[in-house]
């Protein structure tokens, strides 16, 4: 019948908090019959108590809380028994941190890649816009990518009318953030034939060479 409880709870659980609040986390040990040894876990790593914090009762304070602390594992075990344990995972949820301005130049008939990075819990949804309106997407030209942390759109084989300014929202339900993109399309670069180019410097380099030939008997008598 031993068993341990944290905050409570005698089954592994998910706890709920927000960035900056302390988390207090309570280990008992329930249906004793003698002193018990209790240990605390990080993930992996064992957390270091102070003397008088680890037996029957102990607690772990974690503060402040941060977005990275979303996702790890405490584990309270009995020191002779490890098996006996209780785990919590916290989740830590923040809003999409997203914010900014970039510029970018491409030229036209080049393809370009706009990216947002972004976290959040719980998982964000991403909306373009251009020019404050929603993007209408074209099959053939846009492409969406979405993980969740980046975000894209791609436009392939950039036209003159693609110029503007393209907003990435990011929105959960504990809030938005924004970023744009200004893209200005450059007139596309003339391609010089290099086929011609080197046709040329042939022709150019034979008829010097037949110049040389024709003229060699004078040179040869100089």
């Amino acid at each position: 019948g031993l068993e341990l409880s944290v905050n409570n709870h005698t089954a592994d659980f998910s706890l709920s908090t927000l960035p900056g609040p302390a988390v207090a986390l309570s280990c008992l040990v329930q249906n004793r019959s003698q002193a018990e040894e209790l240990l605390w876990y990080r993930g992996d790593g064992q957390v270091g108590l102070k003397e008088g914090n680890n037996v029957n009762v102990s607690n772990v304070c974690v503060s402040p809380v941060t977005e990275s602390d979303n996702g790890v594992t405490f584990t309270c075990r009995l020191a002779r028994d490890r098996s006996v344990q209780v785990s919590v995972i916290l989740d830590v949820q923040f809003p999409p941190r997203l914010s900014g301005e970039e510029a970018l130049q491409v030229e036209e008939d080049k393809d370009v890649t706009l990216t947002c990075n972004a976290k959040s819990n719980p998982q964000a949804q991403t909306a373009w816009y251009k020019d404050n309106t929603t993007l209408t997407l074209q099959p053939n030209r846009h492409q969406l990518y979405q993980t969740s942390t980046v975000f894209q759109l791609s436009i392939q084989k950039v036209q003159k009318s693609d110029k503007g300014t393209y907003t990435c929202v990011v929105k959960s339900s504990l809030g938005e953030g924004r970023r744009h993109f200004h893209l200005l399309v450059e007139d596309k670069k003339p391609v010089f034939p290099m086929e011609a180019v080197i046709a040329g410097v042939v022709v150019v380099t034979l008829t010097v060479l037949f110049g040389i030939v024709a003229r060699k008997d004078k040179i040869f008598k100089v």
